[in-house]
C-alpha cells in the first residue's frame, strides 16, 4: 500500500479533511474527502470515495463532539480504517495567519506552534480552530510531521506600497500592515491558469474567491500584487456575516458613544454583519437568491457592486485588466451573482455568455468580449497536500 498524507482544514464549527494516496513521482491520489460538520451543535461525519460513493454517514450526540480536537478524535479511527491502520506520513493543515514572519510552508515544532498562537487576536475566527488539530495529533502521534500552510504566504509578492498602513513606524515593525488572505486558493488558481485560461494566464488576472468569506485578488504574471484583506479577515468584500471595508471610526463609535466592549465589538463584526446583516434573512446567498423580500435583494445587490468596485481597485494596482476568475462557493455555484458583477463590469468589456454562465464554464464571456471570464473551482487541500509532500522532500 502507498503512503499517504492527510490534510486537515478546521473551521469554527467543521472539520474538514482529504486523504492522499502518495503514487510515483510524488503523484498525488485523492482517496477520502469528508468532514465532521455541526461540532457542539448537530455533528455528523461524512465522507465519500474519489469516485464519490458514500464511505461513512454517522451522527453524534452534540455532547460526544463539542470541539474541533474532538472531532479530529472524532473521525481518526474512520480514517485509519480507511489505510488499514497506517499512519499518515505527514499531515499538512491550512492555518490561516502566518504573520510578517511565515512566508512558505513550514514544518511545526513547539516554536512555531507557539508563535502562530500569538496571531490568534488577528483571525479569532480561525486560528484557534486552525491549531486545535494540530495539538491533538501532537499529543497522539509526536513523531508524524505537521506542516502549516498559511493563506497570507502566497501574498507575501506584493510591494511595500501595497502592505503599509499610513501610520507610524513603530505599529508597522510590530507587524501592523496588510496581509491578505485565501492565499492558498489564489495559488492553486494561479496554477490552473496555464491549462483553463492560457490566454490570459501570463497577463493580468483578478481572482474572486467568494465564499461565506469573501476576498479578491490582483495576479500579475501568477503572482499576487494586491488583495481586498487587510490586517485581518474583515476587511474587503462583505462577507457572510462580516462587514467587509468599513470606517474605523465606526467601531470608535460602538466603543464611545454605544458603550460595547471590545469583545462585544468583535462579535458583531465577526458574526452579526455582512449579508446577514444587511438582509436580516440569512447569510447564505441560497437563501438569499430564493427569497422575495427586497432586503434580499438588496444585500445581493450590494455584494455585487462591492465586488465590482474592488475589481476597478485591483485593476488600477496592476495598471489594466485582462481577465477575471470566479472560484469557491459562490464563485462557483451562483451564476445569478456572477451576472451581477459583470453587467457592472461592462466598462471595462465584460459581455457575459449567458448560457456557458448558466452551465458554470470554465469560460463565461463571449468570444468578442475584451474581458476574458471564467469559473475555474478551487482545492486548497490539493494544494496543501503538494505542499506537504514537497516540504517533506
Amino acid at each position: 500500500m502507498a503512503e499517504n498524507v492527510l490534510v486537515v482544514n478546521a473551521g469554527s464549527s467543521s472539520v474538514k479533511f482529504q486523504l492522499f494516496g502518495i503514487e510515483a513521482h510524488d503523484r498525488l491520489d485523492l482517496r477520502v474527502k469528508g468532514q465532521v460538520e455541526g461540532i457542539g451543535a448537530h455533528p455528523r461525519l461524512l465522507a465519500k470515495d474519489r469516485q464519490g460513493n458514500l464511505l461513512i454517514d454517522h451522527a453524534w450526540p452534540a455532547a460526544d463532539v463539542p470541539s474541533v480536537a474532538a472531532a479530529l478524535e472524532a473521525a481518526i479511527p474512520f480514517l485509519r480504517e480507511q489505510v488499514g491502520g497506517k499512519l499518515p506520513v505527514a499531515v499538512g493543515h491550512r492555518v490561516v495567519h502566518g504573520g510578517p514572519d511565515y512566508r512558505e510552508p513550514t514544518l511545526i515544532t513547539d516554536a512555531v506552534l507557539s508563535r502562530l498562537e500569538l496571531l490568534a487576536p488577528l483571525a479569532p475566527l480561525h486560528q484557534p480552530n486552525n491549531l486545535a488539530p494540530i495539538r491533538t495529533i501532537r499529543h497522539r502521534h509526536p513523531d508524524i510531521p505537521q506542516i502549516a500552510c498559511f493563506d497570507t504566504a502566497f501574498h507575501r509578492s506584493h510591494p511595500e506600497v501595497a502592505d503599509r498602513f499610513a501610520i507610524p513606524e513603530e505599529l508597522h515593525s510590530e507587524g501592523v500592515r496588510r496581509y491578505g488572505f485565501h492565499g492558498i486558493s489564489y495559488e492553486y488558481i494561479a496554477g490552473r491558469l496555464p491549462e483553463l485560461a492560457p490566454e490570459i494566464a501570463a497577463k493580468r488576472v483578478v481572482v474572486a474567491h467568494l465564499g461565506s468569506g469573501a476576498s479578491m485578488c490582483a495576479l500579475l504574471s501568477g503572482r499576487s500584487v494586491e488583495s481586498t484583506m487587510g490586517f485581518t479577515a474583515l476587511d474587503g468584500l462583505p462577507m457572510g456575516t462580516r462587514p467587509g471595508q468599513l470606517d474605523p471610526g465606526v467601531v470608535l463609535y460602538l466603543l464611545t458613544e454605544k458603550g460595547m466592549s471590545a469583545s462585544s465589538v468583535q462579535s458583531l463584526l465577526y458574526n452579526d454583519c455582512g449579508l446577514k446583516g444587511l438582509s436580516g434573512i440569512s447569510s447564505d446567498v441560497r437563501d438569499l437568491l430564493a427569497s422575495p423580500h427586497p432586503r434580499a435583494k438588496f444585500a445581493l445587490e450590494y455584494f455585487t457592486y462591492r465586488i465590482s468596485l474592488f475589481t476597478g481597485m485591483l485593476a488600477a494596482a496592476m495598471g489594466g485588466i485582462d481577465g477575471i476568475v470566479f472560484t469557491a462557493g459562490i464563485g462557483e455555484n451562483a451564476p445569478a451573482v456572477r451576472e451581477g458583477v459583470l453587467a457592472r463590469l461592462s466598462w471595462l468589456g465584460a459581455e457575459v455568455d449567458l448560457m456557458a454562465n448558466a452551465k458554470g464554464g470554465p469560460r463565461i464571456s463571449q468570444p468578442r468580449s475584451r474581458l476574458k471570464c471564467y469559473v475555474i473551482p478551487t482545492d486548497e487541500e490539493l494544494m496543501i497536500a503538494r505542499h506537504t509532500v514537497q516540504a517533506l522532500a
